[in-house]
């Protein structure tokens, strides 16, 4: 029998500000702008593949654990 458990994944606003980063730090440590990061942070925009793995390294988690979608898509 195989067991799937739904695990709630972290918003990336919950997770930079777990990690005591600011807006700005995550910007530089990805490259961006800090705008970039806002509209990441309300779901305007999706960081890329690449990006997302920076911000995962960033804070501290695994990619998988990180929601860069809103709920609603998933």
């Amino acid at each position: 029998e195989l067991v799937v458990m739904a695990i709630d994944k972290i918003s990336v606003p919950a997770a930079r500000k777990n990690a005591n980063l600011t807006q700005g730090d995550l910007a530089a440590i990805c490259g961006v702008s800090v705008s970039t990061v806002g509209n990441w942070e309300r779901y305007i925009t999706e960081p890329t593949v690449s990006q997302a793995k920076k911000i995962a390294a960033a804070v501290g988690l695994c990619i998988d654990d990180i929601s860069f979608l809103p709920e609603t898509t998933v």
